[in-house]
């Protein structure tokens, strides 16, 4: 297992927990000389909170831990794209990679709809490397979609 696959199965543990949350499995961890500084897990159902996506999470665990909202020698995994808001949020905390696990064509902002992180206009670009563990975090996502179709099935009968 490489060092990138490692740090982004415990990202995924973190989609995990999201997932019997019953919230979209996408879990986060950030790491700085290799340790974790800051995890987190999507949790916008349970605090009713549309900023509360893992990445969002998990940086701002990380900002506490080192008391300090630079996290320019942080390299953030996470399970999934992240999205225009999350890419923001990393772009101002200064993560100096982003690794991610699977694309998302319908909000990816990382450079499959969007990239704000390497953007030519901004003062500085993030590192981005992509499709790690791609086919487990797709299948935790395919997994809660299909769960959450059965469920809206049933409830119509």
């Amino acid at each position: 297992m490489t060092t990138h696959e490692t740090w982004m199965a415990q990202a995924f543990r973190e989609a995990e927990k999201a997932l019997k949350r019953q919230e979209v499995p996408i879990g986060a961890v950030i790491v700085v000389d290799g340790k974790i500084v800051g995890r987190g897990y999507n949790m916008v159902e349970t605090l009713q909170d549309p900023t509360a996506h893992a990445e969002m999470i998990a940086i701002t665990a990380a900002a506490n831990s080192l008391g300090s909202w630079r996290l320019d020698e942080a390299t953030l995994y996470v399970t999934k794209e992240p999205c225009p808001m999350c890419a923001g949020a990393i772009f101002l905390s200064r993560i100096s990679h982003v690794v991610f696990g699977v694309s998302d064509s319908r909000m990816g902002a990382c450079g499959s709809t969007l990239n704000v992180l390497q953007n030519s206009e901004l003062h500085s670009q993030v590192k981005v490397t992509f499709g790690i563990l791609e086919s487990k975090c797709l299948g935790i996502l395919q997994t809660f979609f299909r769960q959450l179709r059965q469920k809206e099935k049933d409830s119509e009968r």
